[in-house]
């Protein structure tokens, strides 16, 4: 691929649960296996860290200033000379606690973050996810700049926020990253129908990272659905990781492709924000009289 722009992305996924130590050494696993192959950025799963209930994850919160765990991911960032992106935590901070994707750079550098702005309150086969319990809400899109590509970070339940995918593409996101610990209910129904739409709306690549369900010393706190996927900006699935309890794949994304999907259809030159925020116009329209 001499001469064309291109970005190497390591997809992961595994069977996160309460245990630190051990989601620990599988992040490490998957970054080192992804920079053996090349990668310039590994994406690693929501929740991928400590997956537990909403107050389990919030009692092990992580600080993204000196946390011995977190240390260790961007050691390993370091070593490898791979940028990482920790695909989302519950993020302990002065100003209160966020499900926050932090950016680790090759130096091991944190060098972004983005706090999910869409909180998963929800009530699926019978659990209630009440997110917003015990974490607050980011306030705003982030794109980070990854070896000349720009890259929009979301985190699980905000693929169901078109708007903010959008927002993302106009920016001048090429990539969108979704990493997540999808329920395995609501991602049997709508897991890569979101991703696709959202890679179509956009005309960008999505990398979606992910935890699935598996077998343990003890029960998960809810059955994560795996089938980490990418999705090219034509809607096609590049890579499922099924259900494999520890998976990951390097691909060479060619960013040509992004402009060409573009120029081609350019749904992002006709969006008109100033006719969608005017007040909806209605008409009735009369029911037929019966004898």
């Amino acid at each position: 691929m001499t001469g064309a722009r291109s970005l190497r992305v390591g997809l992961t996924q595994w069977h996160a649960t309460r245990d630190v130590e051990a989601n620990v050494e599988h992040a490490l696993a998957a970054i080192r296996g992804c920079a053996a192959e090349e990668a310039q950025l590994v994406v690693l799963p929501e929740n991928g860290l400590m997956l537990g209930s909403n107050a389990e994850m919030r009692e092990a919160a992580f600080s993204e200033g000196g946390d011995p765990h977190l240390d260790r991911i961007a050691e390993a960032a370091r070593d490898n000379e791979v940028v990482v992106v920790v695909g989302g935590l519950k993020n302990r901070t002065d100003a209160g606690t966020f499900n926050s994707a932090l950016v680790y750079d090759r130096s091991g550098h944190l060098a972004g973050r983005y706090d999910k702005i869409h909180l998963f309150d929800a009530r699926i086969g019978g659990q209630s996810f009440e997110a917003s319990s015990v974490e607050q809400g980011g306030a705003h899109p982030v794109i980070v700049d990854v070896d000349g590509v720009a890259v929009g970070l979301t985190i699980c339940y905000d693929v169901r926020f078109p708007e903010l995918y959008r927002a993302l593409a106009l920016g001048g996101a090429e990539v969108i990253l979704v990493p997540a610990a999808f329920t395995r209910i609501t991602g049997d129904a709508h897991w890569e129908v979101l991703l696709r739409s959202r890679a179509i709306e956009s005309g960008a690549y999505v990398v979606a990272s992910a935890t699935v369900h598996g077998d343990g010393d003890e029960p998960d706190a809810f059955e994560t659905w795996g089938h980490a996927l990418a999705v090219g900006p034509w809607g096609e699935v590049l890579a499922d990781l099924g259900e494999e309890p520890f998976a990951t794949k390097v691909l060479e994304l060619d960013l040509e492709k992004v402009g060409a999907v573009r120029d081609r259809l350019p749904v992002l030159r006709g969006v008109r924000p100033d006719a969608y925020g005017s007040k909806i116009h209605r008409s009735t329209i009369a029911g037929s009289a019966t004898t």
